[in-house]
């Protein structure tokens, strides 16, 4: 069984950088899409930034400010998170796709306040 946990949320003031961290254990193969999505309160959870194959997604409200890498030998996906607003804050999860399963981490709560 595939699981994904997160790390490196927590508060932040505007303007300012977190990054995130999800591991993917219980495989050793690698996902096809792998990625972070994102629940602010009240609102639907959407996508943020996802590598599918080679190509990496960005939500258009993170373009410029925010960067997915990965590291394949710790089956770990990172975000980097600059210049951030209040908007960003919400719940990030990862998640991955390994053919027709769907995966996701429990979240990590970012909050971006002064």
């Amino acid at each position: 069984q595939v699981q994904l946990v997160e790390s490196g949320g927590g508060l932040v003031q505007p303007g300012g950088s977190l990054r995130l961290s999800c591991v993917a254990s219980g495989t050793s193969y690698s996902p096809h899409v792998m990625g972070w999505y994102r629940q602010a309160p009240g609102k639907e959870r959407e996508l943020v930034a996802r590598y599918a194959g080679a190509i990496i997604e960005y939500a258009d409200s993170v373009k410029g400010r925010f960067s997915i890498s990965r590291d394949h030998a710790k089956m770990t996906v990172y975000l980097q998170m600059d210049s951030l607003n209040a908007d960003d804050t919400g719940v990030y999860y990862c998640n991955a796709l390994y053919g027709p399963s769907n995966y996701w981490g429990q979240g990590t709560l970012v909050t971006v306040s002064s």
